[in-house]
């Protein structure tokens, strides 16, 4: 098993896609099939689009004559209109039901629309607190969203613990003076971090001590 950190928190931020859910191959299908109309090299850029906002990861790619708002636009409807195969981590149903719920929060880089159409399709309750896209005027890596999910849920984002499962948003909790674990569920590859990781939920409750805080325990 993993070592996780000996300690307890007053809050868990979660990121979203790949982390309590899976949308890769909803998502990797709208992508694909817009680099490949852009003459991208489709292999190798779909690794690069998971955990950003859209508009950074257009921007980031400086394409003459594109529009990256108005191409963010169309990638988005896509995205809500294809959620096939979208469900949820294996046993984050339940991991998240064992938390209070204002003790914890999404903080995802899709904006809300699509967080909404994906979380009812991975069968998973919409949060009590959620920072989306629109809410930070820069996305992941930036550690603005998770600085705003703690406000929100009323915490000192140095009390939290922040769940990831790709770089931008590991950087991001980093920056934010969160504490970092790592889902490695839909990972090909282990991600390069010092962080701990575990594969999904399934072995894994919150616990809540007298103090209200919040701790990971093995089933």
């Amino acid at each position: 098993m993993p070592i996780l950190p000996q300690k307890s928190y007053d809050a868990f931020l979660f990121d979203m896609d790949g982390t309590i859910l899976n949308s890769i191959a909803s998502a990797e299908r709208v992508w694909g099939r817009w680099a490949k109309s852009h003459g991208l090299d489709v292999e190798a850029f779909l690794p690069t689009m998971h955990g950003k906002r859209g508009i950074d990861t257009i921007t980031e790619l400086d394409l003459p004559g594109v529009d990256p708002a108005a191409e963010a636009a169309i990638i988005l409807q896509g995205e809500i209109d294809d959620v096939d195969g979208v469900v949820a981590i294996p046993g984050a149903i339940e991991f998240l039901a064992s938390i209070p719920p204002e003790k914890w929060a999404i903080v995802t880089s899709s904006p809300i629309m699509l967080a909404k159409r994906r979380l009812a399709a991975a069968g998973i309750a919409e949060p009590r607190f959620m920072v989306t896209a629109e809410d930070v005027k820069v996305g992941k890596p930036n550690p603005q969203c998770y600085i705003l999910g703690a406000e929100r849920v009323g915490i000192d984002t140095a009390q939290s613990l922040v769940f990831e499962d790709v770089m931008a948003g590991v950087k991001a909790g980093e920056a934010a003076g969160a504490d970092v674990i790592v889902i490695s569920h839909t990972h090909v590859h282990p991600l390069a971090t010092a962080h701990p990781a575990i594969v999904d939920y399934r072995d894994w409750t919150s616990h809540v001590d007298e103090d209200g805080r919040l701790s990971l325990r093995q089933k």
